[in-house]
């Protein structure tokens, strides 16, 4: 808490921690999380949701909702992560959770990612998510809240096993498109960014004519 503590000592109470998830996958919609923690919250085992196990992220999930001033997921789809770009895409679903909150917060902290145009103070933090604990709180809520919705996915889109990879570029996701081909889920405009996952962009190219 010690970015939220610098922040408390000049007056600023409502900090809240803004991060995302599902930037990389070939799959899904992006999301974010936002948190405004209380102050003089401890809370030792909030930490990066990518270092917790999906058990203990459920459970921590239903402590910060019960514990936090406010807070709030928000989402961008598939079409506008393909129309924008992921990093926009990115950005727009951090401002929908922001506007989701029902208490304004006085200050923003972020995972690296600035909001340009936003009327409150942002600070984009680098490793954000293991330096303030309202971040990696929102990280946890994001994980869990887009974790949950693909598997739902999953039974709508039967064969590319969305509730086992979330839509990441898994050995067993690759065959599956190669097989069936691009779903509805699939972001198009990943297809290049396939080759750094190992992931043949021909192979893509192929399953989406």
């Amino acid at each position: 808490m010690d970015w939220e503590k610098r922040l408390q000592a000049q007056g600023v109470n409502y900090i809240a921690g803004v991060d995302e998830a599902g930037r990389g996958p070939l799959a899904g919609p992006v999301a974010a999380g936002a948190v405004i923690l209380p102050v003089g919250f401890i809370f030792a085992d909030i930490k990066d949701s990518k270092k917790l196990s999906p058990a203990s992220r459920l459970i921590l999930a239903e402590e910060i909702k019960k514990k936090c001033v406010a807070w709030a997921v928000g989402w961008a789809s598939v079409a506008e992560i393909d129309s924008l770009n992921i990093l926009a895409a990115t950005r727009l679903a951090m401002r929908r959770a922001l506007e989701g909150l029902k208490v304004r917060p006085q200050h923003v902290l972020t995972d690296a990612v600035n909001l340009p145009g936003l009327k409150i103070p942002v600070t984009p933090l680098v490793d954000g998510d293991n330096l303030s604990a309202s971040i990696a709180a929102a990280s946890i809520l994001a994980k869990v809240a887009r974790d949950e919705l693909m598997q739902v996915y999953d039974s709508l889109f039967p064969g590319y096993g969305f509730s086992r990879h979330k839509g990441y570029a898994t050995p067993d996701h690759r065959e599956a498109i190669r097989k069936y081909g691009m779903s509805l889920l699939h972001r198009r405009s990943f297809v290049g960014l396939g080759l750094k996952n190992n992931f043949l962009k021909r192979d893509l190219l192929k399953c989406s004519e």
